[in-house]
């Protein structure tokens, strides 16, 4: 018998649509719809964003309101004791403790949006 020589496997190209720019549908509505439709969901969500804002927006505010509703306390102590330690209050202590208050808010309020826009985002537009 003589042997017969195989050629190799034939290569077959396959063309069609990149699996990237394939667009699936979506099993249900992406929230951005509910949300600009104005339907009980889209609500729902941005109930959702605007008390979280308001948790934050509160509990900043008890955090300034205790830090200044402190101050007459210590307006009150004895004059001897309390001649330096109003100005080291007022001038060093409440300006930096505000601004931390200030930018634990801005931190807080920025990352409820980002949690926001992540939820309300369809997957494919993220890129």
């Amino acid at each position: 018998m003589a042997e017969e020589q195989q050629s190799p496997p034939r290569r077959e190209v396959v063309t069609g649509v990149p699996r990237g720019a394939r667009r699936r549908p979506h099993a249900h509505a992406p929230a951005r719809s509910e949300i600009s439709e104005q339907t009980t969901l889209g609500a729902t969500y941005v109930r959702a964003l605007m008390r979280s804002q308001l948790r934050a927006g509160l509990a900043a505010l008890a955090a300034l309101a205790s830090l200044v509703g402190a101050l007459p306390l210590l307006f009150a102590l004895p004059r001897a004791a309390s001649g330096s330690l109003v100005w080291v209050a007022l001038g060093l202590l409440v300006y930096p403790v505000m601004w931390l208050i200030a930018r634990w808010y801005v931190t807080r309020a920025e990352r409820n949006e980002a949690d926001f826009t992540g939820l309300v985002m369809d997957p494919a537009d993220r890129g």
